[in-house]
């Protein structure tokens, strides 16, 4: 016989914990399943840790840099990798442990730990125990994706998740792929002391952004000694030893790359396998994503999909807001919609990107009338008093309503700085009222102005 509940929520990623508080507030008995770690992703293998680690590699590297500011460091700088891992853990615990706590605290709310599964539209097993709701939030995340690649299965490789357990110093860390979470672990263990290659299929570095912000992010890390292989076509891995040879030209010879240790950084997949979505009847796209509508409904009655699996985000921020938007629609009597959204998400490395809205490609394509304005972080006097010019912010008009369509920030600060247009852009009002804004001296942000007063036709719009 089948426990029921109000409701059932599977993962207890960035979501499914704060939906499981307002499910229980509601008076709804509810149950929340979790098979590995409480919090999910971005609080044990994501954004915590390697922000944790990045702040760490910015240690090393100003360390280094301080004849440049005037203050001499007698004796070598060093890095005990020992003493970084457990700083890591150290900031990572209180999350996990926290999320955990509070959802076994929760009143009206039963947390079972072990494999979710659906055995139809409205019942789950776990642990041989079946589950009943009517309601049922399926908040299970995703994983590193891990492609078919000749010779894979013969080495050991890291991921962004086992790279968490790494508490040593790579002599020569190959990372395939050039995208976010490839670039800022590039970066963080090149200032560690690490040599480092990316190898990359595309022509450029993070293809989803504009072809200057490739250059310029390419250029930084290139800046840094670390290498960068672009159209690798014919990527393969094979063992030499103690070392891993990953191929990257359809020929054997010398484009060949010799590292100590291979990170796989090629993208991410959802954890929708093994989830009995076929039993139920849930449809998934090509790639194993849930499909949803606008309000992050399936196209089973009862059955929600929420955070990364939906493959409508894949951010923490976006998770989060589905939660609301789900919340809101269950509850509220108020239609909020994942298509109002504002695409923004953060690379970080160092300095950050921010970005917000469309990029350049897009505004194009949409074949709209449109201004932009470009100003390098050479001419932010902030910039220049930490020593930091690299980058450039870019925003982009839309010429007849004057609202702001996106915006790149690529510079010290930019994944904050950025966030003063993401705000004007939700209130759908025009660039002017950020331009005519009088911001703090000395900042980043009081050059935005600036770079709005000096607007110019975008080219091929």
């Amino acid at each position: 016989m089948a426990n029921k509940f109000d409701a059932i929520i599977i993962g207890t990623g960035q979501s499914g914990p704060s939906l499981a508080q307002r499910m229980t507030q509601e008076g709804m008995k509810t149950a929340i399943i979790e098979r590995q770690l409480f919090g999910g992703t971005c609080v044990n293998v994501g954004c915590i840790p390697t922000k944790a680690l990045v702040a760490s590699a910015r240690a090393a590297y100003m360390a280094r840099r301080s004849a440049d500011f005037g203050v001499t460091i007698k004796g070598q700088i060093g890095v005990d990798m020992k003493a970084v891992k457990a700083r890591k853990d150290a900031i990572v615990r209180p999350s996990n442990e926290g999320v955990e706590k509070w959802l076994k605290g929760m009143e009206n709310l039963t947390v079972i730990e072990g494999h979710g599964r659906l055995e139809s539209a409205n019942t789950v097993r776990v642990n041989g125990q079946l589950l009943e709701a009517d309601r049922i939030a399926l908040n299970v995340g995703g994983r590193a994706f891990v492609p078919d690649m000749p010779g894979l299965d013969e080495i050991d490789y890291l991921t962004n998740s086992n790279m968490m357990d790494v508490d040593f110093l790579p002599d020569h860390l190959v990372i395939i792929g050039g995208s976010y979470i490839g670039l800022e672990f590039a970066q963080m263990y090149r200032r560690f002391g690490s040599r480092v290659t990316i190898v990359e299929m595309g022509d450029r570095l993070i293809a989803r952004d504009d072809e200057d912000v490739s250059r310029a992010v390419k250029e930084i890390l290139e800046n840094e000694g670390i290498e960068v292989r672009l159209e690798a076509r014919c990527i393969g891995v094979k063992k030499r030893g103690d070392r891993v040879v990953v191929t990257t030209s359809c020929e054997p010879g010398p484009e060949d790359v010799v590292g100590s240790h291979l990170l796989l950084a090629v993208g991410r997949r959802p954890n929708s396998d093994h989830l009995g979505l076929e039993t139920a009847g849930v449809e998934t796209d090509g790639r194993g994503y849930v499909i949803v509508d606008d309000q992050l409904r399936t196209n089973v009655p009862g059955i929600w999909a929420i955070g990364d699996v939906n493959g409508r985000g894949a951010f923490t921020h976006t998770s989060y807001n589905d939660y609301e938007i789900l919340a809101a629609n269950m509850f509220d009597n108020d239609p909020r919609r994942v298509s109002d959204r504002i695409t923004a998400y953060g690379l970080y490395i160092d300095p950050p990107l921010g970005r917000v809205g469309m990029t350049e490609h897009e505004v194009r394509r949409s074949g709209r009338k449109a201004l932009v304005g470009k100003m390098m972080m050479a001419r932010v006097g902030r910039a220049r008093e930490r020593g930091e010019t690299q980058g450039f912010m870019k925003v982009l008009i839309d010429a007849e309503t004057k609202r702001i369509l996106g915006a790149a920030i690529l510079g010290i600060g930019g994944d904050e700085v950025v966030q003063s247009l993401l705000d004007v852009m939700y209130a759908d009002a025009p660039y002017t009222v950020i331009q005519r804004a009088v911001h703090i001296h000395p900042t980043v942000t009081e050059l935005i102005p600036t770079m709005l007063g000096g607007l110019k036709p975008l080219e091929g719009s």
